[in-house]
């Protein structure tokens, strides 16, 4: 075996998983590992993996993977910690050599809740910068996205949310974008309201933030439109994120104007709508007030049967007397945005 292979043996790979499991509710940069040699009792933490068949891994008390598995990966950046010690740590703590045993781990184990606990443990060390370059250079994105296809409906959560820290990495990005095409198909055949859909959701917010890649999601408006009247307020206001950032490039306009809309969009402009849906809601609207087409387009788009020109630009749409009646709402900034919209 090589110098610079990672290939945990069955017994390395339980030990490994026994760090995993721990489910603690603190968020820092850890230790991932320490080697127990020639099976004495002492241990001491190592700078690196060295690939020997008789190295055994072991876990130091109140350290690693314990402290972090069971967090919010999405979350980019620490959150308070119940343990000052972790909270400290730097991240230079976490070694190169620890990401390449997790990535082997995650692609030799048959076991579903041992790959969950192996992407939370990725996702978590991916929130910081110097572990999402190193995870690109070991092709770890490709080993990741390998499982949004898992058959395990866990296992394609914990790929997603680590896909999305990894993709606040711009470089990242270029690699994650060509599985756009899967996160849109979990999207359409997920349960409603699942975790899957707001995953992926998430994702493609990241995704979306620049005008880069906004246009693979040329496809997906409808799609997006359709979770608005069909989702909780949580996916309502995650599916928004995404229509407002594509909606705030010109060059994408003409493909949302022309996508297909639920004439019940228009209803969720009501004072009884949740104020984090409505806010996002009348600023994707605003994007859309702000395109101008000429007369030409603006008649071709009429003939078009339900797009969203006619459901809420066009003259005939309602959207004009729901606005009106906003003006009316309690939330202040909400009446702003309301009155922007109609002068």
């Amino acid at each position: 075996m090589g110098d610079g292979s990672v290939t945990p043996r069955l017994g390395n790979m339980k030990a490994l998983l026994g760090i995993v499991a721990g489910a603690g509710a603190s968020y820092g940069i850890y230790k991932l590992i320490s080697f127990k040699r020639n099976k004495k009792s002492a241990n001491s933490e190592s700078t690196g993996v060295k690939s020997s068949q008789h190295s055994e891994v072991t876990l130091k008390p109140g350290s690693l993977l314990a402290k972090v598995s069971g967090l919010d990966v999405v979350c980019p950046r620490p959150v308070d910690v119940a343990s000052g010690d972790i909270i400290h740590q730097s991240p230079g703590n976490l070694e190169p050599q620890h990401l390449k045993m997790l990535l082997s781990c995650l692609q030799t184990s048959n076991n579903p809740s041992d790959r969950c606990q192996i992407l939370v443990t990725l996702g978590n060390a991916a929130a910081f910068t110097v572990n999402q370059n190193l995870i690109r250079e070991f092709e770890g994105i490709h080993i990741i996205a390998g499982f949004i296809s898992d058959p395990a409906a866990e296992v394609r959560v914990q790929t997603l949310n680590a896909l999305n820290n990894l993709c606040m990495n711009i470089q990242n990005q270029d690699q994650i974008k060509v599985y756009v095409p899967q996160v849109l198909e979990l999207i359409e055949m997920s349960p409603v309201n699942s975790d899957l859909q707001l995953g992926a959701l998430r994702l493609l917010t990241n995704l979306s933030v620049t005008d880069k890649h906004q246009h693979l999601l040329k496809e997906s408006i409808t799609l997006l439109l359709s979770l608005l009247v069909v989702s909780n307020e949580t996916l309502q206001v995650q599916a928004l994120k995404v229509l407002v950032n594509v909606s705030s490039n010109p060059d994408m306009m003409d493909d949302i104007v022309q996508a297909q809309a639920p004439a019940s969009v228009v209803l969720l402009f009501d004072a009884r709508t949740a104020p984090a849906v409505l806010l996002r809601l009348l600023t994707f609207a605003g994007n859309l007030n702000a395109w101008r087409p000429s007369a030409q387009v603006a008649d071709e788009l009429r003939q078009q049967q339900d797009c969203l020109f006619r459901v809420m630009l066009d003259e005939s749409s309602q959207l004009h007397s729901r606005l009106v009646q906003l003006l009316s709402h309690p939330d202040g900034e909400i009446q702003a945005q309301v009155a922007r919209m109609l002068t």
